[in-house]
């Protein structure tokens, strides 16, 4: 698999990071199995976080055996500086490190939240400080995010962004321009990017759900590879995670070991599939 390096960390990531919340829907033999599968295409970079349920749990018995191969991205909602300190050892306790090599604000969507996440921004800097991460970033899952992650690269000294890229997400203009101007910005700067949500399609409806993804996601290889090929032709993507179905999974990953950037027009064409679906933003409640 292709690797790009994630900006300053230096580290060369390969195009498909495991998203971690996969291992909260399996067990113990199927965990591994799945970990085996991303580490034989050439994965190097799993990210997980304490609010994946049992992610954290099912993936520490796997890592230490592995963890020399692998880059790992940890994460904390938690907005103040004790809870945050506290999520982080536990953390650690759970992954059987010592340390992660990076460190995120997650799930930062809009700039109050940003302006709450103070606390955990200190738990982060004396985290890096302390060796227990090497790098922090900011993650977030919102149409706002983009914007606001582009504050919190001025107002911090962040090494990473993660948020959402798909087709749809290009048809919207204010999106789109928040999004490209959040590249450029972390182009300039020299920052990773981690893309989540690529191979999103719309929002739930109210018929049975087939995957365990909180939104309805593309259905078959195709489309599945058009959403990874997509936001990996998009200037400055580092990698784009893997998303959390066990069905998706493989998908995702050999759209990655098979990518080829798309040229403007297919990236426009991928755009226009997609302009009519719903958004999957908001959130749902």
């Amino acid at each position: 698999m292709q690797t790009r390096l994630l900006g300053r960390t230096g580290h060369a990531s390969s195009l498909a990071i495991l998203g971690g919340i996969l291992f909260h829907f399996l067990d113990e033999d199927a965990g591994a199995a799945a970990l085996d599968r991303a580490l034989a295409a050439g994965v190097n970079h799993i990210d997980i976080a304490p609010g994946y349920g049992n992610a954290e749990v099912n993936l520490g018995p796997l890592l230490p055996a592995v963890r020399d191969r692998v880059f790992v991205s940890e994460k904390t909602a938690l907005p103040d500086r004790d809870s945050s300190w506290a999520q982080l050892n536990e953390t650690l306790t759970r992954l059987r490190t010592d340390a992660v090599d990076l460190y995120q604000l997650h799930g930062v969507t809009t700039l109050a939240d940003l302006d709450s996440r103070e606390g955990a921004v200190a738990t982060l800097l004396e985290a890096r400080e302390q060796g227990l991460c090497r790098w922090i970033g900011i993650t977030g899952h919102n149409l706002e995010t983009p914007a606001t992650q582009a504050e919190a690269v001025r107002r911090y000294d962040l090494d990473t962004v993660m948020f959402p890229i798909y087709p749809r997400l290009w048809a919207d203009p204010d999106y789109r321009r928040d999004a490209e101007a959040l590249l450029a910005l972390c182009q300039e700067r020299d920052l990773g990017v981690m893309v989540i949500k690529a191979a999103a399609a719309r929002p739930w409806d109210t018929g049975d759900r087939h995957a365990t993804t909180w939104y309805e996601p593309a259905s078959g290889a195709d489309q599945v590879t058009r959403g990874v090929r997509f936001a990996l032709s998009q200037p400055g993507v580092t990698g784009v995670c893997t998303p959390g179905d066990a069905t998706l999974f493989p998908l995702a990953l050999e759209a990655a070991e098979c990518f080829v950037p798309m040229s403007g027009d297919e990236q426009e064409d991928a755009v226009l599939a997609m302009a009519g679906e719903s958004l999957i933003f908001p959130l749902p409640a």
